[in-house]
């Protein structure tokens, strides 16, 4: 089924096609990296790309931390001997980051990075692990299996078909949805919004510094925006965290949970030398993965990321102008396929699934159009290796307003969905809403889907939607009767 692609996108797709020279002008020759990558086809530069890679790095340069902190907590357990886990950790989310984006923009050529995902690795650690008593190894058998599942089905077409299959209402949901998740993260993120057990969520300490900096960081890149500055994204970040530094705002963790401090400077050296994870990687048993008790976690794993990346990935296409009038995604199913080969080769390394990130929204919205931004992105990873004190000193209050922001621009999309048609309508409403609601776009594209599939079949409009999607509803609905 095809969509019409909005004005906006079509701008996109226009400026994306070669300049044309003027009669008696020698065209530009485009450089072997330029002409591999499309970059003067896409309408962009190698400034633009780089900028955008940083941007998208700093957006999601928390995983350095948060997934070692996570994968700590279930493996340290297991592993008493080990002193340096946690370092470990580090280095092994770095190296699958680094490969993932790697496969991203060198073999898919997409502006997209990857990195081992966040709900994913709680699943991994707080429920396989330490919840049914799994050994750690074990569960990254799981991972590795799921990834597998898959490369076969990116290979076999399954997940572009999935794609192409939706209709253009809910391509625009699932990029408006990702656009309010990554908003309410970008608010969680900087203390705007917090957990209340009468309301469920409600507003934070507004008069603290980490909740005022990330509005007046969010201001910031606004007006930088409005003002057509180059990089605007970029450079809201880096001055909201020159403000946090200079000032001696408490925006940073402190000694105990819950807690804030100033910027306490690099503890020594900001170089610090990589190790190799000699006691993670290449550790996955993929045999005990294979029992019988363990089939509803790589099932868990699988359906979980399948509907996330596939969801992600859709969202962004739509959102880079990548998906042209006919609905067709270029490379779709290499693309899907570095997905799965990212959650495979982090499962090696020793984490878990390693995925798309939404928060490259950030550096498409930085004009990032080829797979030279997520190159960039691996390449930070890379340098984040030997420097984490540095990137340890942007603060979340820095980066969740650039999230917030590209939250509300990707909500450009939801004006396209057909909303004098209930069928097509709730569906759309229904992913849009549930995606933050529920803190997961896999659930948030399934109760779409399911809710789509549904309404056509109970007011007799079975031949407006695609087969697939009444399959893929089945089985959804199966999976929420198998796992309660």
């Amino acid at each position: 089924m095809s969509i019409n692609t909005p004005k906006r996108t079509d701008r996109k797709l226009r400026e994306s096609k070669p300049r044309d020279s003027k009669p008696g002008e020698t065209p530009p020759r485009e450089g072997a990296i330029d002409k591999y990558f499309g970059i003067t086809r896409h309408g962009s530069n190698y400034g633009r790309e780089i900028r955008a890679g940083i941007t998208t790095f700093l957006a999601m340069s928390y995983v350095i931390f948060v997934n070692p902190s996570v994968l700590n907590d279930a493996m340290a357990g297991q592993m008493p001997d080990v002193g340096n886990l946690f370092t470990q950790l580090v280095m092994v989310t770095c190296m699958a980051a680094i490969l993932g984006s790697l496969y991203m923009g060198l073999i898919a050529r997409y502006p997209f990075a990857q990195a081992p995902g966040m709900g994913l690795n709680a699943f991994f650690s707080y429920t396989v692990v330490l919840g049914m008593g799994y050994r750690w190894e074990t569960a990254l058998g799981a991972v590795f299996i799921s990834g597998v599942l898959f490369i076969i089905l990116s290979i076999l077409g399954v997940r572009q078909a999935i794609a192409r299959a939706l209709s253009g209402s809910m391509k625009y949901a699932i990029t408006a949805g990702i656009g309010a998740f990554l908003a309410f993260l970008g608010l969680k993120n900087m203390g705007f919004v917090v957990a209340n057990d009468a309301t469920l969520v409600g507003i934070g300490d507004i008069t603290a510094p980490h909740v005022w900096l990330g509005m007046l960081g969010l201001l910031i890149i606004a007006v930088l925006m409005k003002l057509k500055v180059k990089a605007a994204i970029l450079l809201g970040i880096i001055a909201t965290t020159l403000i946090a530094i200079i000032s001696r705002l408490p925006v940073y963790p402190g000694a105990d949970e819950g807690t804030f401090a100033a910027f306490s400077g690099f503890g020594g050296s900001p170089i610090q030398m990589p190790i190799w994870p000699s006691d993670l990687a290449f550790h996955l048993d993929i045999g005990g993965a294979l029992s019988a008790g363990l089939l509803s976690v790589v099932f868990t794993f699988f359906f979980v990321d399948f509907f996330d990346a596939t969801g992600t990935l859709t969202g962004l296409s739509q959102r880079s102008g990548m998906i042209g009038p006919d609905g067709e995604m270029p490379r779709a199913k290499t693309l899907f396929s570095m997905d799965g080969l990212a959650a495979l080769t982090g499962a090696a390394l020793g984490t878990s699934t390693t995925t798309a990130y939404v928060e490259s929204a950030a550096g498409v919205e930085e004009g990032g159009r080829t797979g030279l931004t997520a190159v960039t992105v691996a390449g930070f990873f890379g340098l984040a290796m030997f420097f984490s004190p540095v990137i340890a000193a942007v603060p979340t209050s820095a980066t969740a307003p650039a999230l917030v922001l590209v939250g509300a621009l990707m909500m450009e999309g939801a004006r396209h969905i057909e909303w004098a048609d209930i069928s097509e309508s709730l569906p759309a409403f229904l992913t849009i809403i549930v995606m933050p609601l529920t803190f997961s776009i896999a659930e948030g594209v399934a109760i779409g889907l399911v809710a789509y599939a549904l309404i056509k079949i109970c007011s007799g409009r079975v031949k407006e939607a695609h087969w697939i999607l009444y399959l893929i509803a089945a089985l959804l609905i199966v999976r929420w009767v198998w796992l309660g």
